[in-house]
């Protein structure tokens, strides 16, 4: 049994043991769950001119240069979430399989439009193996059948897409029959952004276990034609969410939530606890991005574009950093020096010394400055606002009054604060997931990103188990909370370079049809 002083018993530190967490993590994580921390403070939007940064077409064209110069040496890389299932993606169309209505609008496009998913000819294929005619049922209007091979694997045949991850459904189709894998478009799109003297491209992406083996399936499949094509290698590393960063659950009383076998419910992290997965992807420069967002070749030459001038921008910046925190730590910094590091830090990285230090004694004042510029360093992508679901660029105010730019989640803010609510609302831009990252030091040596991570930012969601009710816990988001602590920079880039397919009929917007009809 628990002793008084632990909510757990040796049998729940035994099953924490085997699952990597440690009992203080265990006990921290309850806290957290019993006593909420208060939510962000936000003290305003960042807009274009205050904290939002937008470049002409000299400067883009400038930017881009300077990261295709530094990208020879082979240490830029990219890491892409790409864990995430599908069954998000094809809700609608699972309401349509197991529910009554096949008549609806829904209904009405999905086969009016079939022709237009670059998936029609699997679908047809897979409907065959089964005795049936995809044309045949669409004439009859049988839609059962179709979404059934469409979405489960329909007795061996079915593709089985509701349970696929995201990244391994096909998305565009090309003229000669090429039809293309979100996956694939990550590996096409490296090339003109990642490429190094050699020509090698290295990618991260961080997979289920039990997908694993159909990404490098599907890697092996189209590795000899893009490498002959592209005139490239791929290299491609791949991580999974480590089981020791999933959380606990309570309750509605409190206590933690334990399944009807008495053992503790421990629950995946969401995507923060990926932080550890990045740290280990190395580079030199990181671009992060997620697997949903990726456009077809006609389009890929703008978004390549503005990528790299996310990289310049970003290089830019941390040579400037790692110049004044050599001159701040050679020992006989003077005044100059310590003037033009705090001016480099409040007009180019937003993050002025509060005004106690900026007028503290020289050597207070110096260990403060090399203090905010020795961190890692984002430059984020943001677009204009549109309605788009997730976060935004704002200024937060910190618990000692420090404000600094943050990406924040509308779950961050206050519900109840009417005036917090209005300032989530007017928030002129939105986070694509678009950034570009230093992890190291001007050493070369791998920041411990845990270090940077605010970890009042926890998100507590309403979920159930089993029928039964629950409180659980997500980590700082991996864009949000836990890049708190990092010097930010935000860039406004064009909204043509954002296309996320987070429902299946996203794939029927222009910016992802290539005209190519099928077999085309």
């Amino acid at each position: 049994m628990p002793t008084t002083a632990s909510a757990f018993d040796d049998r729940d530190l035994a099953q924490l043991r085997a699952h990597g967490i440690p009992r203080e993590e265990a006990e921290r994580q309850l806290e957290l769950l019993r006593h909420p921390p208060p939510p962000v403070r936000l003290a305003r939007p960042a807009t274009v001119g205050d904290g939002i940064e937008r470049l002409d077409d000299g400067e883009r064209r400038r930017l881009a240069e300077t990261a295709r110069a530094a990208r020879g040496d082979g240490r830029f890389v990219k890491f892409v979430p790409a864990s995430g299932a599908a069954s998000r993606m094809f809700k609608d169309l699972e309401t349509l399989l197991h529910g009554d209505a096949t008549d609806d609008d829904t209904a009405a496009v999905f086969l009016a439009r079939l022709d237009d998913f670059a998936f029609v000819e699997d679908l047809a294929a897979a409907l065959a193996a089964g005795g049936d005619d995809l044309a045949a049922l669409r004439r009859r209007r049988e839609l059962r059948p179709i979404l059934d091979a469409l979405l489960t694997d329909a007795g061996g045949h079915g593709l089985g897409y509701a349970s696929l991850p995201k990244g391994l459904i096909r998305f565009h189709r090309y003229p000669g029959g090429e039809r293309r894998t979100a996956f694939d478009e990550h590996l096409v799109e490296a090339v003109p952004q990642l490429a190094d003297a050699a020509g090698l491209c290295r990618l991260h992406f961080t997979v289920s276990p039990e997908h694993r083996a159909g990404f490098e399936r599907r890697l092996e499949e189209a590795r000899p034609d893009y490498e002959a094509r592209f005139g490239c290698r791929l290299e491609v590393a791949w991580s999974h969410q480590e089981h020791a960063t999933d959380t606990l659950a309570v309750d509605p009383r409190g206590r933690p939530f334990r399944t009807d076998d008495g053992r503790l419910l421990l629950r995946p992290g969401g995507h923060g606890a990926l932080l550890g997965n990045l740290q280990a992807a190395g580079g030199g420069l990181t671009f992060v991005k997620n697997v949903d967002n990726v456009l077809p070749d006609a389009r890929k030459p703008e978004v390549v574009e503005w990528k790299l001038a996310l990289a310049g921008r970003l290089l830019a910046l941390r040579e400037r950093a790692f110049a004044l925190l050599d001159r701040l730590e050679a020992g006989d910094a003077g005044a100059a020096a310590l003037d033009e590091a705090a001016r480099f830090l409040a007009d180019e990285l937003r993050r002025p010394l509060p005004a106690p230090l900026a007028a503290a004694p020289a050597d207070e004042r110096r260990a403060a400055l090399v203090d905010r510029l020795d961190r890692p360093l984002r430059v984020a992508g943001v677009v204009a606002n549109v309605g788009e679901p997730g976060g935004g660029p704002f200024w937060v105010e910190g618990g000692d009054g420090e404000r600094s730019l943050q990406i924040v989640e509308a779950s961050q803010a206050a519900a109840d604060d009417t005036q917090q609510q209005a300032t989530l609302r007017s928030s002129t831009h939105f986070n694509p997931v678009d950034l570009v990252c230093s992890l190291a030091d001007r050493r070369g040596r791998p920041y411990e990103l845990a270090r940077f991570v605010d970890p009042q930012t926890v998100f507590i969601a309403e979920k159930s188990h089993q029928g039964r009710r629950l409180h659980a816990l997500e980590r700082p988001g991996l864009w949000n909370g836990a890049m708190a602590g990092w010097n930010t920079v935000f860039l406004e880039v064009p909204l043509a370079t954002f296309a996320p397919v987070k429902t299946v009929f996203d794939l029927l917007r222009p910016e992802h049809q290539t005209g190519v009809p099928p077999g085309g």
